[in-house]
């Protein structure tokens, strides 16, 4: 009898862990389901957005603004050959990318001639952008070095989602009084930077990063012909 009630007990015990073991895999199984069919909407989910993003920057690429684009080439050359300078500015990412095309203006358009362009991005330092906001006004931040440094026949380029942020106002109207080429690449609706710069290169979409992407490709396509260009000893021959 006692041999009989122990193995009832184990099979009890077998069949218990049997239950348990086939719970266990139908719920990992299950959880495999669910994880996959999850990944699959968050896959199809991302497909989709980096659809519309393309569509958008696409769209945004066969706007009447890339008409200006020459425009500026033809300004950066004409300042390429005489020697003189070219400033950039810009807010948050726009200030990264003002630090990105100075980098390509001055290696990646010299490249092939040895010599690029004379350019600075007014973002690229700390304890000067740091000194005029405490001490003067961080309106003023690009302004007061624009004044100090610029010339008749430089160029500025100002880089702004809105523009409408009141630092890049001040430096074009800084830029535009000491008879600067003053150019402005802008998103949205242009804002006030459209009015004030000699010429603005304005892409009106309503997506930040998107106007920051044209930012770029705007500054690449004029770095990439600048760079067939002819230059010896640092001065465009081909103007």
């Amino acid at each position: 009898m006692k041999s009989v009630q122990k193995n009832k007990k184990m099979t009890d015990s077998s069949t218990k862990e049997h239950e348990e073991d086939l719970r266990s895999s139908s719920c990992s199984f299950v959880s495999f389901v669910d994880r996959n069919l999850f990944l699959r909407g968050f896959v199809d989910l991302m497909e989709n957005h980096i659809n519309n993003y393309r569509h958008k920057l696409s769209n945004a690429l066969g706007l009447s603004a890339m008409e200006e684009v020459p425009v500026l080439g033809a300004a950066l050359l004409g300042a390429w050959k005489a020697g003189h300078h070219i400033y950039l500015c810009g807010n948050g990412g726009s200030a990264g990318n003002a630090l990105h095309l100075a980098n390509d203006f001055i290696y990646g358009a010299g490249v092939r001639n040895g010599a690029g362009l004379r350019v600075e991005a007014l973002s690229a330092n700390p304890a000067v952008i740091t000194c005029l906001a405490n001490d003067v006004d961080y309106e003023r931040i690009y302004a007061e070095q624009i004044r100090v440094k610029g010339r008749p026949g430089d160029v500025l380029i100002a880089l702004s989602g809105s523009g409408n942020s009141p630092n890049i106002v001040r430096a074009i109207e800084s830029g535009n009084a000491l008879d600067m080429t003053t150019f402005a690449i802008l998103g949205f609706t242009g804002g006030r930077c459209k009015e004030i710069a000699r010429h603005s290169i304005h892409f009106p979409v309503d997506d930040m990063q998107i106007a920051e992407d044209l930012q770029l490709i705007v500054g690449h396509i004029c770095m990439q012909w600048l760079r067939e260009q002819e230059v010896h000893g640092g001065k465009c021959e081909a103007c």
